[in-house]
């Protein structure tokens, strides 16, 4: 939750930005806009401002977009090309498989940080909702109190309204002492309240103008708007710009509705109808009740409503397309944005799982003080096993286990060979012996010699790049940012049951890719040949602010006509490794009898 507080603090930076283009476009493109599209496009900006609280797949829109989310990334953390072994590594310069290499991540935005904003931001919240409480408490008072409208006359002419805007459906409506404006409230069963000093002072036109409006907020669904608006207004409690820009659609939500009201009465009592707002201006106050909606407001509001009343004309049908395109493009750049607000969806991207023929174990013994899951595919017998689905199918960084597809793509692409699969050593100096050496494939894969896969990386493009993991199905399929570090706790992701999934494929070269390269990568990842079978694997590990916090061991075991794919991830504050994941991957398939480590 911290951390996603800080995140979600992130996305306001970019909230307030969006609101800024978004208003600022509102007021340029006005003139081509109907009343009612302008209020409409508010519900595009609700829609926004929701986005971070939903736990869904992240949704990516056209490459123009991108800089956004690109840069909130940059903001959240930084990938540095820092590498450093293990705590578990004893030996740098033993050529030892289990030697695994993490990759250090900067995060700037301490964990305390975000705890203490997530206090204070569930304390806004309770606050809020105290407020909103004694609002519907004092509201439901009134109600009790109102009474049937009895006044024959109103009665006909509110019939009069109803056929006028084509409703057929009767909305109850009562008499209150204890309101100064009209309003409509309710949402499953809307109904509408007269003050009393409105009825005793009757006059017909005022009040088929006030039904009419009513009425108009009814016909369009305000009630719902408002229920919205008010959840927003107490997600965002603290966002000074969001409560604007509720205020100010609020504003337009009349005008629209002004709007309708004009359609109604024909151009002759346009004027009839703003003198009602002037006329009663001071009478009527705002109404307290936020889950309600009526024809009052403040001051400067009414000036605006009547100002739009004195200049206002029948839409041409030139002017109905010029709002529509003009509506179209302020919310195409509006979806646009919903990458730079999904942080749901990059905190929780999951993939999604059948779970026929699954068995489920406990493990919570040997998972004892991390947090992670084990997958186990029996391909021969169509049966899995897991320990953990939420973290099964929860997508996160491959780490180094992404090495075994990035030898997959150099082979496929060309760029190296089974045969000749040499990269020079461009002779820089690494904190590890082993890589300030020439590679081949092999070594490369056996000491997780880092530089060896970016440079087959670099030789390509990240549209290329992003092709082929979209062939393959890898993960999420996002290849975005640095061409160096796109797998590096960056854009692309991968869970536990798709890492299974994808290894089944490699193994029975469901890709459809040329064999000996299939074969080339096989080799690269064998360990154990022993009696008892073959075992092949990669090993990988993420490392945070000086902390191991995410290890990997990936890979599958042949044995007596069976072949079993296994994926192994674990996550903690500090000595989540590839080998402390090597180990306890062991300790299970010790456990089910599948494999003794030599």
């Amino acid at each position: 939750m911290a951390e996603f507080m800080i995140k979600f603090f992130l996305c306001n930076i970019f909230i307030s930005i969006i609101i800024g283009i978004f208003l600022l476009a509102k007021h340029l493109l006005r003139n081509y806009l109907t009343s009612r599209a302008q209020y409409n496009l508010w519900f595009f900006l609700l829609g926004l401002l929701i986005v971070p609280f939903i736990p869904v797949q992240e949704v990516h829109f056209p490459q123009i977009f991108t800089w956004f989310e690109n840069l909130k990334n940059g903001s959240a953390s930084t990938v540095e090309t820092v590498m450093k072994q293990t705590a578990l590594q004893n030996q740098p310069d033993t050529a030892n498989w289990m030697n695994d290499f993490s990759i250090f991540v900067s995060r700037k935005a301490p964990s305390t940080i975000g705890f203490i904003l997530c206090i204070l931001w569930c304390i806004g919240i309770f606050l809020m909702l105290i407020k909103l409480i004694q609002s519907i408490y004092h509201f439901h008072a009134i109600k009790k109190s109102a009474l049937p409208l009895q006044n024959p006359t109103v009665n006909r002419l509110y019939q009069n309204c109803l056929a006028e805007m084509q409703l057929k459906k009767p909305i109850p409506i009562y008499s209150t002492a204890f309101l100064r404006s009209p309003i409509i409230a309710g949402l499953l069963k809307p109904c509408i309240y007269l003050p009393i000093h409105l009825i005793s002072d009757y006059n017909e036109n005022d009040m088929k103008f006030m039904l009419l409006h009513e009425l108009g907020h009814y016909k369009y669904k305000d009630a719902l708007a408002n229920y919205f608006m008010n959840v927003v207004g107490v997600l965002y409690w603290f966002h000074p710009l969001v409560w604007y820009a509720l205020k100010e659609m609020k504003n337009d939500r009349e005008v629209a509705c002004d709007t309708t009201v004009l359609k109604q009465i024909g151009k002759e009592a346009y004027i009839d109808y703003g003198n009602t707002l002037i006329n009663f201006a001071e009478k009527m106050s705002h109404t307290s009740f936020p889950f309600a909606a009526g024809i009052s407001g403040s001051m400067k509001e009414m000036q605006k409503r009547v100002k739009n009343i004195a200049n206002y004309c029948p839409a041409s049908f030139q002017k109905k397309l010029q709002s529509t395109f003009t509506f179209i493009i302020i919310a195409v750049f509006l979806s646009g944005t919903v990458p730079v607000l999904s942080i749901q969806a990059l905190e929780k991207d999951r993939c999604h799982f059948d779970e026929t023929n699954v068995s489920y174990l406990d493990l919570h013994n040997i998972f004892k003080g991390y947090k992670g899951s084990f997958v186990l595919y029996d391909s021969t017998e169509n049966t899995w096993r897991i320990y953990d689905k939420d973290n099964a199918v929860t997508r996160i960084s491959p780490a180094s286990t992404f090495k075994i597809y990035s030898a997959l793509y150099g082979l496929e692409s060309g760029t190296i060979t089974p045969e000749q699969s040499l990269i020079r050593w461009n002779g820089q100096n690494y904190v590890y012996n082993l890589w300030n050496a020439d590679q081949t494939l092999e070594s490369a894969m056996q000491n997780s010699v880092t530089w060896y896969f970016q440079a087959l990386d670099q030789r390509a493009s990240l549209s290329d790049i992003e092709k082929y993991v979209q062939e393959i199905g890898y993960g999420n399929q996002i290849v975005e940012g640095d061409i160096a570090s796109y797998w590096l706790n960056s854009s692309l992701k991968i869970s536990p049951v798709e890492q299974v999934q994808l290894l089944k494929k490699l193994y029975n070269n469901e890709f459809e890719f040329a064999p000996e390269n299939i074969k080339a990568v096989k080799n690269a990842i064998s360990l154990y040949t022993t009696d008892e079978g073959t075992l092949s694997g990669k090993t990988g590990t993420e490392e945070v602010n000086g902390q191991n916090t995410s290890g990997w061991f990936i890979g599958y075991i042949e044995k007596n006509g069976h072949t079993y794919f296994f994926s192994t991830n674990i996550q903690s504050n500090q000595l989540a490794s590839g080998p402390a994941a090597t180990e306890l991957t062991f300790m299970i398939l010790s456990d089910l009898g599948l494999w003794n480590n030599p």
